[in-house]
């Protein structure tokens, strides 16, 4: 069974198990999706699903995104985010409807966001770095990233070495959370843990893909 969904992260709270000991939960407003495409080995030279979500009006849409989701008699709505899930095998049709109900309590699941971008950072916010001595003298070192090379040999920084640069606004995948919370009628789900991205991010559910045996 095909398990995946897109949604919005709408923010994190907590809940309370039998016990009385408080989780932290992420709630994610997910689906409900659509089936766009099915992508096939013999015809697209690998294997995955195409859903889309979110419904807007369909001047918010070209008119090759309107024709996408037209073509081949699926009469689908307009729909503002398509993402694609690889898949060994794909057991959805096109055009079918995806909702929360594909995952259930206790299930282990990825979520897929992008960070919050950082702007222009320094070596010490950016990796960590220890910094230079509080002390003796030294006036504007103290969060200064130290050497990044040596003089002759190699002369150079290497490329990929870590330093002050642009943070954040990457593509993160938190991975193997546990599903807490399936609320069908409210298209929420709720995962144990922190997920990437803002409140109102996008974010892509799909069933987890290290799972403990």
């Amino acid at each position: 069974m095909f398990k995946g969904l897109i949604g919005k992260k709408i923010g994190m709270t907590q809940i309370f198990d039998e016990q009385g000991a408080a989780i932290p939960v992420t709630v994610i407003e997910a689906g409900p999706c659509y089936v766009t495409q099915v992508r096939l080995p013999d015809r697209d030279g690998y294997s995955a699903v195409q859903l889309g979500y979110q419904e807007v009006k369909p001047k918010r849409l070209t008119a090759g995104e309107l024709g996408h989701l037209k073509r081949n008699g699926l009469n689908l709505p307009p729909l503002r985010f398509l993402r694609e899930f690889r898949v060994k095998t794909p057991e959805v049709n096109e055009g079918d409807k995806v909702t929360v109900e594909v995952f259930s309590v206790g299930e282990r699941v990825d979520v897929i966001g992008t960070s919050k971008g950082r702007g222009f950072q320094g070596g010490v916010k950016r990796y960590h770095f220890r910094g230079g001595p509080k002390t003796h003298g030294q006036s504007d070192r103290h969060r200064a990233p130290g050497s990044r090379s040596s003089g002759t040999t190699p002369g150079r920084v290497y490329k990929g070495s870590r330093g002050p640069g642009h943070m954040g606004n990457q593509r993160v995948t938190a991975q193997n959370l546990k599903v807490v919370l399936v609320d069908a009628e409210r298209n929420l789900i709720g995962v144990c843990g922190s997920v990437p991205g803002p409140r109102g991010g996008l974010v892509m559910i799909r069933e987890a893909r290290k799972q403990k045996r």
